[in-house]
């Protein structure tokens, strides 16, 4: 059976892996699905994404990050634009999630950037997900 969403898989896994309370969760790796963990790292929702593995069975790492009593760093991680409904925004219609407190990944023309990354260079894309 072929996979229509291989990033919803992956944030699924890392719903997952914090509700069961994993130290760590194992995703197969592709190049969106690396920049988007990248990401989760540089703002502070995941520890670490490391590179495992050689050839077609390489994964990728992704460390949990926990915060006082157990409680996961991460509370929603939401898919937004899904292979049957697609979502593109222009630089001024990126969302503020929560505020300003969360963060919007996007898929643009540079590459997959963070929402406020985006918004400083002035370019849209599709809006992949929604974190806080």
């Amino acid at each position: 059976m072929s996979m229509t969403d291989p990033i919803a898989d992956m944030l699924t896994r890392i719903r997952n892996a914090q509700l069961s309370r994993h130290q760590s969760v194992k995703v197969p790796l592709s190049q969106i699905k690396k920049s988007i963990a990248d990401i989760l790292v540089s703002e502070g929702y995941v520890a670490s994404a490391v590179v495992e593995g050689e050839g077609i069975s390489q994964v990728i790492e992704i460390e949990l990050k926990y915060g006082s009593g157990q409680k996961p760093v991460i509370q929603m991680l939401k898919r937004e634009s899904v292979p049957g409904c697609r979502v593109y925004v222009s630089s001024g219609e990126i969302p503020e999630v929560l505020g300003g407190m969360g963060l919007s990944i996007l898929s643009t023309s540079r590459g997959v950037l963070s929402g406020h990354q985006a918004k400083k260079q002035g370019i849209g894309g599709e809006l992949l997900c929604t974190v806080y």
